[in-house]
């Protein structure tokens, strides 16, 4: 499993050994009940139990700013900083030709829909992808694409090259966040 090490899926392997037999098949019905009812909201792609989530039905949110990451572990670290109040869009990934990923295997075409579609509503789309080189090529396409249509800014990053949100403090997204400049 992606970010569990050798060493913890061995302690993870041998506590599921240790349990009964029916803890274990509880836990396997509740990980099957999981991947059962949570989806992909309809607007943002962002994991969600209900056909549009919760943050794309806040009425709160400011409908002007579309966040766009590369997937929803970044939705939930920027949710926590508790700074920014607009909406998100998740791309699925980024682009890395090494892997067979094109823009047309991520959810680049349904976020340019958004843009367009609402253009006089959506005055500025902040790309926040981790800065990996597959992570700026990203920024790069959707940055291009969008000028056009709105004010692309991408958030100041206090990350290394190849750092990721996920990984990031609170204190450290909260002030890249503050710190976005335009894309250039």
């Amino acid at each position: 499993m992606p970010g569990v090490g050798p060493k913890t899926a061995q302690r993870l392997a041998l506590h599921i050994l240790k349990r009964s037999e029916a803890e274990v098949q509880e836990l396997a019905r509740a990980l099957i009940e999981a991947k059962k009812q949570v989806g992909l909201c309809q607007v943002c792609f962002h994991l969600s139990a209900e056909p549009v989530c919760e943050i794309c039905r806040n009425t709160n949110r400011d409908n002007n700013t579309i966040c766009v990451v590369a997937d929803s572990r970044d939705v939930i670290a920027l949710e926590k900083t508790r700074e920014y109040r607009g909406k998100y869009h998740v791309l699925g990934g980024v682009i890395s030709p090494m892997e067979g990923i094109g823009p047309d295997q991520l959810h680049i075409h349904q976020l340019l829909q958004r843009v367009t579609r609402k253009e006089k509503e959506i005055k500025e789309v902040i790309l926040a992808i981790s800065p990996s080189v597959e992570g700026e090529t990203t920024t790069l396409y959707v940055g291009q694409l969008l000028k056009p249509f709105t004010r692309v800014t991408r958030i100041a990053f206090g990350l290394p090259m190849g750092g990721e949100l996920e990984y990031a403090d609170e204190v450290t997204l909260a002030r890249a966040l503050e710190g976005r400049r335009e894309l250039n």
